[in-house]
């Protein structure tokens, strides 16, 4: 006993600091005992839900629904409870109204019967029972952070008393009746339903590629900058984005192509204001005899007149062969890179109208190259500089763009690991073998978790103030390499054909070629390898990846190497829903287990308000846990335990003396 004791003098010796530190928190034992038992508390609570989301593309609409019903999560609860209470039409009007509370309490109020006090009534009462049952997994502290601070006070008396209680029935109703009476009934409901969105998931997981394609990236970046707990794994998108905020011209001028190429022209002028009428000018200009027919953008959102889609066309053709250029001049500059670009300006034959691949000459669909001097063919034309130099502007001083970037900048990163899960959006490189891949960086070769880190590292360097400007711009170029480099996690693809894609029906061109990490991750072993060189621990652990949209249409399955992998890329991007037969799944991690969230089309947020539809979505139960999982389980759980020790070896050392106790 006297051994016990003096080991543990030495070790409260050894943390005076940490504990002298804590004691400024807790000052005497009866305050640091009320945190052990409050910690303690919380150890034993379910765990809380977890929401992961892939490859979004600006599908900002899906995104915001599938948010605001925490996939399809707030329903299921809704028809737990009042299943046999109230009809299928009941059910589907009240989970709207948690839905988009404001929009819906205003088509009700617009009725030309007005709104009953016992509609508001019944609403209330509902919309408490349901936030109970939401609530009754979080500590009353957690519940009272989340509160609306006008209303916090009522709405936790209401939370916390039932109104089939006999003693406080009249308490309760006189409350209901009261904020009725003094018709702040719609304020109410609507506080309450923001509430069950916000307490239905604890935390959000976005797995990379918010940008590109769909016309709401920039709605979707400030829902999440607004979000309460969120984390982000950078994808080649996103690389692509952040690259362009930080001034490469590279990232720029292909950020501009994928805009263009779909038409979403909203999220580069309405969303991060730039401004594209040099674009234009210079188009306008130089194709002004060109239909560039095969550069007319989608109109899969129907916005665009004919005169736009031609107008866009030619500023798709600009853009696009500005790129080509810029690229080429930048791969020059990094002969370290080793990115093959076999089919690209240099290879064209234009009195022949062909290009040549692998030395097979293959016909072009275009053969007008206004801007090209086919003795330097990736020299800029002064016109072009000049375009590039203002969009270069554009980009890095829009000032909500640089917030976005600075957002997943600071909640993101190469890769996560959370709860027995590792968490990246494409790759980790490989060798044929299954082992992990030496890749150079920045002249130092690593491979695994220790490149991932430093490529995290990299991409902050290009926006940190304090770098040397050698090494910013550097790690600005390093951009463009994440996301078209042979050996960059986020692309992991022999080369990029992007030039063979616009110039040539020849489909068997149109093939990139994956690194090993794809042909090799439905081995369960060498999943189990890759988590184990991250230290991922635990009985039930996965690797969950997006960036690779699965063709469910043609029988792929999301769930790969026996359970370990998880591909949650199912195509949110309306671009894919023909390839992969639905619109994107989300993954569900709650107490109970893994649910894979398989998703139909959104129609729209107006029919959703209107008509009460949802989406449509099947759930597949991926795997269940035989006990319920508590916050003990977590990592949460494992830190709270640590904090708990350190608490009570700070009531050791109050009660031997070794620090003074303070009221």
């Amino acid at each position: 006993m006297e051994h016990t004791k003096k080991d543990m003098a030495e070790h409260i010796k050894s943390d005076m600091r940490l504990l002298g530190l804590l004691a400024q928190s807790f000052p005497n034992v009866e305050a640091a005992c009320t945190e052990i038992i409050n910690l303690e508390a919380i150890l034993n609570l379910p765990k809380g839900t977890e929401h992961f989301m892939a490859d979004i593309h600006g599908e900002h609409e899906a995104f915001e629904h599938i948010l605001r019903n925490a996939s399809g999560n707030i329903k299921r609860k809704v028809k737990e409870i009042y299943a046999e209470e109230l009809s299928a039409q009941e059910i589907r009007e009240l989970c709207t109204l948690i839905y988009y509370p404001e929009e819906k309490l205003e088509l009700i109020e617009a009725q030309e019967d007005g709104v009953s006090d016992t509609f508001y009534s019944e609403t209330l009462v509902r919309l408490i029972r349901v936030c109970q049952n939401i609530c009754s997994k979080y500590t009353r502290s957690k519940v009272r952070k989340a509160l609306p601070q006008q209303f916090a006070y009522i709405i936790e008396e209401l939370l916390h008393e039932r109104a089939e209680d006999n003693n406080k029935q009249a308490y309760f109703q006189c409350i209901i009746d009261s904020i009725i009476q003094t018709r702040q009934a719609s304020n109410f409901i609507t506080a309450i339903c923001k509430v069950i969105q916000h307490l239905a998931i604890d935390q959000m997981h976005i797995l990379g590629d918010v940008w590109d394609r769909g016309p709401g990236a920039h709605i979707i970046m400030d829902a999440l900058m607004k979000y309460h707990n969120f984390d982000f794994t950078w994808g080649n998108h996103d690389a692509l984005w952040m690259g362009a905020a930080a001034g490469n011209d590279c990232c720029i001028c292909t950020v501009l192509r994928f805009c263009l190429r779909f038409g979403n022209m909203d999220t580069l002028e309405d969303g991060y204001g730039i401004n594209l009428l040099p674009l234009a000018t210079l188009a306008l200009e130089a194709y002004k005899d060109d239909p560039c027919t095969i550069f007319l953008p989608s109109n899969r959102y129907g916005k665009l007149s004919e005169r736009q889609r031609e107008l866009i066309g030619k500023m798709h053709k600009a853009i696009t062969i500005i790129q080509f250029k810029v690229e080429q001049q930048m791969i020059n500059a990094h002969p370290e890179w080793v990115i093959s670009r076999e089919g690209t300006l240099e290879h064209v034959n234009p009195e022949r109208g062909t290009f040549s691949v692998g030395g097979k000459e293959y016909p072009m669909r275009d053969t007008l190259f206004p801007t090209v001097d086919w003795n330097d063919p990736y020299k800029l034309t002064p016109e072009e500089q000049d375009m590039l130099a203002k969009l270069n502007h554009s980009f890095r001083v829009s000032d909500k763009l640089q917030k976005h970037v600075k957002c997943i900048l600071s909640h993101g990163g190469m890769y996560n690991i959370c709860n027995g899960n590792l968490l990246f959006h494409a790759s980790i490189p490989l060798n044929e073998d299954g082992t992990l891949k030496e890749v150079e960086l920045m002249g130092k070769k690593s491979s695994g978790r220790e490149l991932m880190d430093r490529i995290g590292m990299v991409v902050r360097t290009a926006f940190n103030r304090d770098t040397p400007q050698k090494e910013k711009a550097a790690a600005r170029d390093y951009l463009m390499y994440l996301w078209c480099g042979p050996e960059s996690p986020l692309f992991d693809k022999k080369r990029m054909i992007t030039f063979e894609r616009y110039f040539t029906s020849d489909k068997a061109l149109i093939h990139e070629e994956k690194g090993a990490y794809f042909r090799l991750r439905n081995d369960a072993k060498v999943c189990d390898y890759i988590l184990d060189s991250f230290g991922v621990k635990g009985e039930h652990r996965h690797i969950i990846n997006g960036h690779v949209p699965v063709h469910v249409a043609e029988g792929e399955s999301p769930i790969k190497a026996e359970g370990r992998l998880m591909v949650i890329d199912g195509g949110f991007s309306q671009h894919y829903h023909s390839t992969t037969g639905i619109a994107g799944y989300t993954l569900v991690y709650h107490s109970r287990g893994f649910e894979l969230i398989q998703h139909e089309p959104f129609t729209s947020k107006k029919d959703a308000i209107q008509n009460g539809s949802d989406t449509r979505s099947s759930i597949q139960l991926v795997e269940m846990t035989g006990h319920r999982l508590r916050v003990r389980d977590t990592d949460l759980g494992g830190k709270l335990q640590t904090q708990i020790a350190d608490l009570r070896n700070l009531v050791y050392a109050f009660k031997h003396g070794y620090l003074k106790e303070r009221k």
